[in-house]
């Protein structure tokens, strides 16, 4: 098998959950193939390069064999080199968070917020 649709390579290699789920992502224009944007029906052959936005990330794989049918997730780890780039470290600065279902800041925790916010913790 030489190439197959980016929608039902998406599915079977795992980066989806469903087919339909991967032809709604192609449609809303959040694959590209090549660095040009895929409709479902475009095809995929070894050697391309698949970005697709699939959730809150963006995956960046390269395809190393075409496959059809779903196959278990070792399996279809095979076949795509994944080239997502790391994500930016998150900044080290504290966070003032309270527990849920606290209620209001009482008038001490204002002033500690406050003290927090002005640097003089």
């Amino acid at each position: 098998m030489e190439s197959t649709r980016v929608d039902r390579w998406l599915w079977a290699v795992r980066l989806t959950k469903t087919r339909p789920d991967a032809a709604a992502a192609c449609r809303g224009g959040h694959v590209r193939v090549n660095d040009r944007p895929a409709k479902p029906a475009t095809t995929v052959s070894a050697g391309d390069e698949v970005r697709a936005r699939v959730g809150d990330k963006t995956r960046v794989v390269e395809v190393v064999r075409v496959i059809q049918k779903r196959v278990g997730a070792t399996d279809a780890a095979t076949c795509y080199i994944d080239r997502t780039p790391a994500p930016p470290p998150e900044e080290s600065t504290p966070v003032a968070r309270r527990d849920r279902g606290t209620g209001r800041p009482t008038k001490r925790d204002r002033r500690i917020l406050d003290k927090f916010r002005t640097g003089q913790y």
